[in-house]
């Protein structure tokens, strides 16, 4: 017997030694990717100020560990990322110090090439948010890059995004501590409306959410139906959004809502203010007083104040001053300091621009006609044209402005090429020497001009400049024809796209596009030396 089991037990290790030895088949249970072998072995995840320092081998681990992962792709070489790191440091402290779920987690994009490309990572920083260890759908961070903005961001995804409101007093508190409180009042908080008001509430940092259903609410702030209420501390102090019975609650047209109640009635221009006002467009007009310093002018701000009620969602009212580094407003609309106080008018959709007819004293009645006489279609835009320099041939480069832009680019005999660009644009003055060579190498050519624009301080009435640099090429012949240049932006290029006849080998490669108007380096969020 005891033979036998002494066989037994050497005959089960040479088998388990043997199968050691072999290692792994095809489709055997360890085989798999290195990075997954690697992972199993439960690799600690370093940490700079809070944040998780993620590779390749450690990004399913941090996912497997942290339902909500916030991770940013940096380059150490980026300006932009640079700025953004102290913010991420903070948000990361924020979150730490409430025992929140969410961590912050950081990629550096160039090290890791291959998890830059799994997430189509083009461009720095680039912030992804990661729910519930899904590696496949992260969704895109739309937040601000503060730390307040970021941690508050999270927040509403890892926690309910509205406050679920029992009594009067939860309300107050909420109304005490935001300027700016939203507060959906439901009969049935499972109804589908409701999950489309917490939507709008998730990326809506600036104003804090609350929802509930108790009929004592309904009433103390006198609804009968399901209603989406605005309360701010300033202006009308409150502003109410009935729910369709028979469409629903749209999720655009509520968004659209509380952004127009949200702005006060008259907005003071400001670096921090410009991004949100021109990025906005609601409502799709602004009417701006380009005012002297406001502390002498206060008497006529207060006309101006009066009238912005009348047309509260028609029309924005913007606050100028002139004296506080606002060049670029007054280059916008072709005016100069000592113009002021004065009102100018611009559609945001369209960029027209109008001036009232007469020279009036600023006053609510004034103010106000002038606001009916553009949304009326009575009054005609104005567009902005610099003289016509009496040397604009003399040079290879010739200069066009808006009085010779027709009769130069749309010439039935002639070749034109022409470069739309912005004075303060980088991306401008790095091509302008490629710009110079090719007009000296076809300055012989008389059915080619090579020509420039500044799009800043001339408006053109056959098309909007949208981007700087804008390239844009009008062969010869009738048809008023316009082709656009996307190739690359260097003499070699430019050269086989004009002998072409404008045209480029599909296989060219393409330049960034320029930055969207109205943009400009005082009111971009990017760094001056990114324009």
């Amino acid at each position: 017997m005891d033979g036998q089991l002494l066989l037994g037990l050497l005959l089960l290790l040479l088998g388990a030694s043997g199968l050691q030895g072999q290692g792994p088949g095809p489709g055997g249970p360890s085989e798999g990717p290195p990075d997954e072998e690697e992972e199993q072995e439960e690799e600690e995840v370093p940490e700079e100020d809070g944040i998780l320092v993620l590779n390749r081998r450690t990004l399913g681990l941090a996912l497997r560990e942290h339902p909500a992962l916030l991770v940013e792709f940096y380059a150490p070489w980026c300006g932009q990322c640079k700025a953004l790191a102290p913010e991420y440091s903070k948000a990361a402290a924020l979150l730490a110090a409430e025992a929140a779920k969410a961590r912050l987690a950081k990629v550096d994009g160039p090290a890791e090439p291959e998890l830059a490309e799994e997430f189509a990572v083009t461009e720095y920083p680039t912030l992804k948010f990661f729910r519930d260890g899904n590696r496949t759908h992260p969704e895109e961070y739309t937040g601000p890059r503060e730390a307040q903005g970021i941690a508050e961001w999270l927040r509403r995804r890892v926690g309910p995004s509205a406050t679920q409101l029992e009594d009067e007093e939860g309300a107050r508190v909420l109304m005490r501590a935001w300027d700016v409180v939203v507060i959906g009042f439901f009969q049935d908080l499972q109804d589908k409306d409701v999950a489309t008001f917490l939507a709008v509430a998730q990326d809506a940092l600036d104003m804090a959410f609350g929802l509930t259903d108790r009929p004592q609410l309904f009433q103390k702030f006198g609804l009968t139906k399901d209603t989406v209420v605005l309360f701010k501390k300033y202006d009308e102090g409150r502003a109410d959004f009935p729910v369709d019975k028979e469409l629903g609650l749209d999720q655009g047209d509520l968004s659209r809502f509380l952004l127009t109640h949200s702005m006060h009635l008259v907005t003071e221009f400001t670096p921090q203010t410009s991004p949100k006002i021109f990025a906005a467009r609601i409502p799709n007009h602004l009417l701006l007083f380009i005012n002297q310093t406001l502390a002498a002018h206060l008497e006529r701000l207060s006309g101006f104040r009066e009238a912005a009620p009348r047309f509260r969602g028609q029309v924005l009212f913007v606050v100028v001053d002139v004296g506080a580094n606002n060049d670029h407003v007054l280059q916008y609309f072709g005016l100069k300091a000592e113009e002021a106080p004065t009102l100018r008018f611009v559609n945001m959709e369209t960029t027209k621009k109008y001036a009232p007819a007469d020279k009036e004293p600023v006053t609510a009645t004034s103010v106000a006609a002038f606001c009916r006489a553009v949304l009326g279609g009575e009054l005609k835009p104005y567009r902005l044209s610099q003289e016509i320099p009496p040397d604009w041939d003399q040079r290879p480069v010739k200069t066009l402005v808006g009085k010779n832009f027709e009769q130069v680019a749309f010439d039935e005999t002639k070749n034109v090429f022409i470069k739309f660009y912005a004075p303060w644009c980088t991306h401008c003055k790095e091509m302008a020497p490629a710009w110079e060579a090719l007009a000296e190498k076809y300055k012989d050519h008389e059915d080619i001009i090579i020509a420039e624009l500044d799009a800043t301080a001339n408006e053109l009435e056959a098309f909007p400049v949208h981007g700087f640099p804008t390239l844009k090429y009008f062969p010869a012949g009738p048809g008023r024809k316009a082709i656009e240049y996307k190739g690359t932006r260097d003499l070699e290029t430019f050269s086989k796209f004009l002998d072409s006849g404008g045209a480029l080998p599909a296989e060219e490669p393409t330049e960034p596009p320029g930055q969207p108007f109205p943009e400009t380096p005082e009111n971009s969020t990017k760094p001056k030396d990114e324009l």
